[in-house]
């Protein structure tokens, strides 16, 4: 099967997978105009110390959310390597087996602040477009010097609505995209969904409802193998 013309791209360590994983994704995706959405669950995470659930555990969430909705799919390239989840090499390796294909990487706005000390941060801005999901009424004004340095350089004009159509002859062309293949940082309108894996896991810990924070499947699994409790 081919690969489609552009895909985006959602990394985590998803632990567990949630809401606030998955709302954003779709709207990142009816706004750039994209079909699939690679979910790529982190083995390793250079950026974390401890995971709590197991490697298998966090993907058989991931397939779940797979499974009940057609935008997203699995990748498993990252648990399959014994070394650290590096964001670097697999947008390599997906370039690789996709030469022509543009790739989206989705990131929280949390990283975007800390991007500059990402493992070759540069390279990956020449495989990718980012595209940052940030809370409603985020104080730009307020970004760090190094981060307001780095949008300088890269960053597409925060209030673009950007539609992407391959039509040669279509007005909605954003000719800055069509003509570049990576490098840009983009800013889909904001969405708000205040979930986090942290809260999930304290929620579960309490015996408190998470109802409303992640898929039923993805809950049902978690106390199906007592997980977070």
């Amino acid at each position: 099967m081919s690969m489609p013309k552009i895909i985006a791209i959602l990394g985590g360590t998803f632990d567990p997978i949630h809401n606030g994983h998955i709302l954003p994704a779709i709207h990142v995706a009816k706004w750039l105009g994209v079909s699939q959405v690679n979910l790529i669950p982190a083995h390793l995470p250079p950026h974390k110390s401890t995971v709590n659930a197991s490697p298998q555990q966090r993907a058989d969430m991931v397939k779940l959310v797979c499974d009940s909705e057609p935008l997203f799919v699995y990748d498993q390239r990252e648990l399959k390597r014994k070394t650290l989840s590096y964001t670097v090499d697999t947008l390599k390796e997906i370039k690789q087996e996709s030469p022509q294909t543009t790739l989206f990487f989705i990131i929280g706005m949390d990283s975007l602040l800390t991007f500059k000390r990402w493992h070759r941060w540069q390279e990956i801005l020449t495989l990718c477009h980012l595209v940052v999901n940030c809370r409603p009424n985020y104080p730009f004004d307020n970004l760090p010097a190094s981060t307001q340095l780095l949008l300088k350089s890269h960053q597409i004009d925060k209030n673009i609505r950007i539609i992407w159509h391959f039509n040669e002859g279509s007005k909605n062309i954003t000719p800055q995209l069509i003509n570049k293949k990576a490098g840009y940082i983009l800013f889909p309108p904001e969405i708000s969904c205040n979930v986090s894996s942290t809260l999930i896991r304290s929620k579960i810990k309490q015996q408190q409802s998470c109802d409303n924070l992640m898929p039923a499947s993805v809950l049902n699994y978690i106390n199906k193998h007592q997980l977070y409790g």
